[in-house]
């Protein structure tokens, strides 16, 4: 009788771990993903750090069968070649801007024009949304994650600028659109990233930069300028990219696919707000170091605007020209940009 009640209770055993193995859920899975996600930013900065919390958030919500290899300051891939290594599979996932491939991403592109976007939580809604609702083909190679974007590219100079004379002629960093308005400005635009920028200024090889605010201290930028001229009103922003090679999400198991799918909506959010926080330390800490903030003279921001304004003109047609509803793109977002700057102020 008791060798009949232990045969029993051990099939009873038996079956219930098996049972656990089968329905426990991701803990069960007996492999563990392996991914890389490369980051152009330095491992320092802001948005490095939101997306190093990212990849540790779906470590955790999959129990670690998923595990991220962070690997930022483009050790993995170099900013203007990240969006190819993440479609090629050189990293899994990688984060960069449209900007560093200007012309690849035709419709995108609008979201960097000089419309006065205020802050980067707005920057970053508006991008998400116009992504959602236009849906890209130039991106149906990639897994699109997300999108998130600066607040408004400023001029930070050598030199206080305060009318578009000074302006003239002065060699600004620049990159994808903005190379544009340094030139319907009447400066000369020097494409480079920004992990150059800092020895660039240093030796003279550029006066001044765009960029927004943050750059100052996360990039360290602030040392080597002395002045940055608030031109808001015709603020531009960055948009960039968090994309994953499309047939390494396609191998990941639906319940995985899901959790990335619900971080991922969570850190548009992080990293809009991450901007804004990092725009007022780097505002705070030019003042620091004793650089100036100069604003302009009503008069002269209305000059400023209607010197860039063709850029917007431009843009539609010849994004146009290939077939691409780029007047209904530009509407929405000068749209997505009112909405969203009344909820974030």
């Amino acid at each position: 009788m008791k060798k009949q009640w232990f045969t029993i209770i051990s099939v009873t055993l038996l079956t219930a771990g098996t049972l656990l193995l089968t329905f426990g859920g991701l803990e069960a899975r007996a492999d563990t993903t392996q991914l890389t996600y490369s980051i152009f930013f330095p491992a320092t900065h802001g948005q490095a750090k939101a997306g190093e919390a990212w990849a540790r958030e779906i470590e955790k919500r999959t129990n670690d069968q998923v595990k991220i290899n962070v690997l930022a300051g483009g050790a993995l891939t170099p900013a203007d070649q990240c969006f190819d290594g993440a479609l090629k599979g050189i990293s899994d996932i990688g984060m960069s801007c449209f900007a560093y491939t200007r012309g690849r991403f035709p419709l995108m592109e609008v979201l960097d024009l000089p419309m006065g976007y205020p802050n980067g939580r707005v920057a970053t809604r508006v991008a998400n949304e116009f992504f959602r609702k236009f849906m890209p083909k130039e991106l149906a190679e990639v897994k699109l994650l997300y999108i998130h974007a600066h607040g408004p590219g400023l001029l930070h100079t050598k030199q206080p600028v305060t009318t578009l004379e000074q302006l003239k002629g002065m060699k600004i960093r620049s990159t994808g659109l903005s190379a544009k308005v340094t030139e319907a400005l009447g400066a000369v635009p020097v494409a480079m990233p920004q992990g150059q920028t800092y020895e660039s200024l240093q030796k003279g090889v550029v006066e001044g930069t765009f960029a927004p605010i943050e750059t100052l201290k996360g990039w360290k930028q602030g040392e080597v300028i002395k002045s940055t001229t608030d031109c808001s009103d015709i603020g531009y922003t960055t948009a960039m990219f968090v994309v994953m090679n499309l047939k390494k999400w396609n191998s990941l198991p639906a319940d995985v696919r899901k959790v990335m799918e619900e971080v991922s909506a969570q850190w548009i959010d992080v990293h809009g707000k991450a901007w804004d926080d990092l725009d007022e330390e780097g505002r705070k800490y030019t003042l620091s170091l004793g650089n100036k903030i100069v604003s302009l003279s009503t008069e002269e921001n209305n000059r400023w605007k209607k010197a860039v304004r063709p850029i917007i003109d431009d843009y539609v047609k010849e994004v146009s020209a290939k077939g691409l509803p780029a007047q209904q793109a530009v509407t929405e977002v000068e749209n997505l940009i009112s909405q969203y700057g009344k909820t974030y102020k």
